[in-house]
């Protein structure tokens, strides 16, 4: 049996859809294919990496990459994680089950050099938390 792919888009692919890549890859690299992209290619947050380097997960080879429409239309699962992602999203085939599962972006905090890291560990363990709850409920 063949894994389902798991899409993860966001809207520029530097931050939420890069921690969910390497999450679910580190999580659940025996039930799912995972991939991320963006709906623009805004490069790899260096937060974002450290914070998962902290988890130790390395996505420092992780590249920010635009939607891959072939890609897309495969997938099995679509997961958007932010609210431009979810609304510019093109549209899936009918096989597709899209999920939005939104997350405040990190890279938009503010604060201190503490509160921002953080604001980035929340995120990274809020969907960290979500993810396994996902691979949870996948049918074996």
């Amino acid at each position: 049996m063949t894994k389902p792919i798991v899409y993860f888009l966001c809207t520029g692919n530097s931050c939420r859809s890069q921690i969910a890549e390497g999450l679910a890859r580190h999580l659940g690299a025996d039930k799912i294919d995972v991939h991320s992209a963006g709906v623009e290619a805004h490069g790899l947050n260096p937060r974002a990496v450290a914070t998962m380097k902290e988890a130790g997960i390395d996505i420092s080879h992780h590249e920010s990459k635009l939607i891959d429409s072939d890609l897309l239309n495969q997938a099995d699962y679509v997961i958007t994680l932010c609210g431009d992602a979810n609304d510019r999203c093109p549209v899936t085939p009918p096989h597709v089950k899209r999920l939005h599962w939104g997350f405040e972006d990190p890279a938009k905090a503010t604060g201190t050099e503490d509160e921002v890291q953080a604001k980035f560990r929340e995120v990274r363990d809020a969907i960290r938390d979500r993810i396994q709850g996902f691979l949870n409920e996948l049918p074996q």
